[in-house]
């Protein structure tokens, strides 16, 4: 990528942050997720060619985890945080807030990824 290139807008809503960008395509309500608490989630994870490597709607059962304990990877912790139940986020993450430079499973070294996140649930609140 050329360090001129003006950077690419996406619509708001939306936050970008180093190595994140986060689009909120469907508003939540109630109190927003923070670290420590314990997220229930929904998500499908896509390459930027499209390709399709894991989803939790597939599966048939939500994710859970806690929120920023480190038990995902970075960009989840960060895209995750603020979201309010019922929200769906369209969350871009930079290798760097990824995998980096591991391949894992399907997913080639140096990815960038798409995630696909509603929260359906703080748990204890």
């Amino acid at each position: 990528m050329n360090n001129n290139t003006p950077p690419i807008t996406a619509p708001a809503p939306s936050v970008s942050a180093q190595g994140l960008t986060i689009k909120i395509v469907q508003e939540g309500s109630g109190a927003a997720a923070r670290n420590s608490d314990k997220v229930s989630v929904h998500y499908t994870g896509t390459l930027t060619d499209g390709t399709k490597f894991d989803s939790s709607r597939d599966r048939g059962t939500p994710f859970s985890f806690t929120l920023g304990a480190g038990e995902v990877i970075q960009g989840w912790d960060l895209g995750v945080a603020g979201m309010k139940v019922g929200e769906q986020r369209m969350l871009t993450i930079a290798p760097e807030l990824g995998y980096g430079s591991r391949s894992i499973g399907p997913i080639p070294a140096n990815s960038t990824l798409l995630f696909d996140v509603e929260l359906l649930r703080i748990n204890g609140r």
